[in-house]
C-alpha cells in the first residue's frame, strides 16, 4: 500500500517519514526562488523547514520561479502534489525520509508579467536563485558577459524579459516605480564570490537599456555572498521506485542527498531575513575562505575524478572512490596542488575537511554518478580547476596533477573512453570540444584555444607542455597506467 504525497495524505506519510510540525495555512511568502530543483529543494528549502518546524519566521515561505522548459516541468510535478517533496537524507551507515512543506506556490513559468508582479509584490523581502553555473553569462575570467545573445534580448525588451537577470531588473524596477524598497538578491549556486557575479549580471544587464537604473541598482541593492553544499545527486525512476518500495510515498520528483549540508553567509539583508542561524547557517563578516576552501576542494575534486573515471567506464561516484588509483589520485592532488594555495579558513583544517569530503565521496547510498559529475565541464572546468591551477603558476609552482585533470578532461572529449564505450556529452559547448579534442590527439594546443575556458593559464609555457605530455600519454598509455605514473612521480619526466 502505497501513499500519494499530497497536503491531504500527509497524515499516512508520517508513518515512514518525518512530516512538517506546522501548518501550511500559518505560511505566508517572503521569497521568491528561481530554479525549483533538486539541490535547492536538498538545502535552502530544507533550512527554512527546519526553521518552521521551530516554529519561527513562517512569514518566509518560499514561492518558486522559472524561466526554463524544465522550470516547467518541475511545476507540474510539484503542483500536483501541493508543492511538497520527500527529502530522503543517507549517511553511509542510516537513511531517512522527510516531507518539507516551505515552499508554497510556483509563478507561472514563462509569464514575464505574472513573475514580474511576484517580484514586485512588498512581502518578497529576498529573491534568491539556484540555476548552475552555467547559468550567469560569465566568461572564464569571472566577468559578466553583456552580449549573450539572452542578455541582448532582455535589453532590447526590458519590458518582456526572458532570463532570470531581467526578469530581477523589470522586479526592481516596478518596486521603485511604486514606492516599495528593494529585495535583496541572494546567490545559491556553486560560484566564486557568487554575490558580486550575481550584481555585475543584475547590473549589467539593466545597463544595456537604462544606465541610471543600474547605477541606482549598485547604490541600493544587496548582493550577499554565500557558500552552500549538500551532494544531492540528479532525481531518475531509480529514486523514485526507491522511495515508493522502501518508504511506501508516490512523490513525482523526489531528492535523494546526502546527511552533510553547509550553508556560510554573508550578513547583508537590509528588508530582513529569516533568522536561519538558529537551525545551522554561520553568517560571517567575509565568505571568501569558506568558498575558497569549498569550491577548489569539494567542487574541484569532483571535477578531477569525473573524467578518469569515465575514461575507465566507472559510473557511480562511490565506486570511483573504491578504485585505488582513482583515489589515490585525489588525495595526492588535493594536498599536493590544491590544498597548499588555499588561504586559511577560520577554525578549519583543511586537511580534516578533505578527509570529511572523502568519506562524502565514498557515501555508497548517495548513488551520484558520473555522468553527473562530468557534465558541463565549460562552466565548471574555469570555476573548480583552473583557478587553482593559475595560483600555482603565479607562485611559480609545479602544476602536473593540474595539468593532467585538463588532459583528462580533453580525453574524455574526444567521445570514448579507454575500452571504445561511446561517451554522451551533457556541455553546452560539446560540439567545438570534441572538434578540438580530435585535433589535440595530435596537436595538444588545439583543445587551449579557448579563451572563454582557459583564460590566461593557456599562455603558460609550463601548463601547455604538462597538458601536451599528460595528454599524449594518456593516449599513449591510458588513463590508468597514466595515473599511476602520476602517482609515481614520473609523469612529468
Amino acid at each position: 500500500m502505497t501513499v500519494k504525497l499530497s497536503l491531504a495524505t500527509l497524515p499516512q506519510a508520517s508513518a515512514t517519514a518525518a512530516v512538517p510540525a506546522y501548518d501550511r495555512a500559518d505560511l505566508s511568502a517572503g521569497i521568491v526562488h528561481f530554479g525549483v530543483g533538486n539541490f535547492h529543494r536538498a538545502h535552502q528549502a530544507v533550512y527554512l523547514d527546519d526553521l518552521f518546524n521551530a516554529g519561527e519566521d513562517h512569514d518566509w515561505a518560499i514561492i518558486g520561479a522559472g524561466v526554463l522548459p524544465s522550470d516547467a516541468a518541475m511545476r507540474d510535478k510539484l503542483a500536483a502534489q501541493d508543492f511538497l517533496t520527500t527529502v530522503v537524507e543517507q549517511d553511509n551507515n542510516k537513511s531517512g525520509a522527510r516531507v518539507t512543506q516551505p515552499m508554497i506556490g510556483i509563478l507561472p513559468v514563462g509569464d514575464s508579467r505574472a513573475i514580474v508582479e511576484g517580484l514586485a509584490d512588498p512581502k518578497i523581502r529576498i529573491v534568491s536563485m539556484t540555476i548552475t553555473e552555467g547559468g550567469y553569462f560569465i566568461d572564464a575570467s569571472g566577468q559578466f558577459n553583456p552580449g549573450h545573445p539572452a542578455i541582448v534580448a532582455d535589453g532590447n525588451a526590458p519590458s518582456s524579459p526572458k532570463t532570470v537577470f531581467g526578469l530581477i531588473v523589470a522586479g526592481l524596477k516596478a518596486r521603485r516605480a511604486a514606492g516599495i524598497e528593494p529585495f535583496t538578491v541572494m546567490s545559491c549556486d556553486n560560484i566564486p564570490h557568487n554575490g558580486k557575479v550575481t550584481a555585475a549580471a543584475v547590473i549589467g544587464t539593466a545597463r544595456l537599456s537604462d544606465p541610471d537604473f543600474a547605477d541606482w541598482i549598485a547604490r541600493n541593492v544587496a548582493f550577499p555572498n554565500g557558500m552552500v553544499d549538500r551532494i544531492t545527486p540528479a532525481t531518475g525512476q531509480r529514486e523514485i521506485d526507491l522511495l515508493r518500495d522502501e518508504y511506501g510515498i508516490e512523490d513525482n520528483w523526489p531528492v535523494f542527498c546526502e546527511e552533510f549540508k553547509q550553508w556560510v553567509l554573508e550578513d547583508k539583508f537590509p528588508l530582513g531575513r529569516p533568522r536561519l542561524e538558529k537551525v545551522g547557517v554561520q553568517f560571517v563578516p567575509d565568505v571568501t575562505p569558506y568558498e575558497h576552501m569549498k569550491i577548489r576542494i569539494l567542487n574541484g575534486g569532483h571535477a578531477a575524478i569525473a573524467y578518469p573515471a569515465a575514461l575507465l567506464d566507472i559510473h557511480f561516484v562511490h565506486e570511483a572512490m573504491e578504485d585505488a588509483d582513482i583515489r589515490a589520485f585525489l588525495g595526492k592532488l588535493e594536498r599536493d596542488e590544491i590544498i597548499p594555495v588555499i588561504p586559511p579558513v577560520p577554525d578549519t583544517d583543511l586537511n580534516d575537511y578533505y578527509a570529511l569530503i572523502e568519506r562524502r565521496f565514498s557515501n555508497p547510498k548517495i548513488a551520484d554518478t558520473i555522468p553527473r559529475l562530468a557534465q558541463d565541464g565549460s562552466n565548471r572546468q574555469p570555476k573548480f580547476i583552473l583557478p587553482s591551477t593559475a595560483d600555482r603558476l603565479a607562485r611559480g609552482e609545479d602544476i602536473v596533477g593540474l595539468s593532467l585533470v585538463s588532459a583528462l578532461w580533453c580525453r574524455y572529449f574526444a567521445g570514448t573512453s579507454d575500452s571504445g564505450k561511446a561517451i554522451v556529452f551533457n556541455d553546452a559547448n560539446a560540439d567545438r570540444l570534441q572538434a578540438a579534442a580530435a585535433k589535440a590527439k595530435d596537436d595538444p594546443d588545439a583543445f587551449l584555444v579557448f579563451d572563454d575556458i582557459f583564460g590566461d593559464v593557456s599562455k603558460s609555457d609550463l601548463f601547455r607542455r604538462r597538458f601536451a605530455h599528460a595528454l599524449r600519454t594518456l593516449w599513449e598509455k591510458g588513463t590508468r597506467q597514466t595515473l599511476q605514473l602520476y602517482l609515481d612521480g614520473k609523469l612529468a619526466e
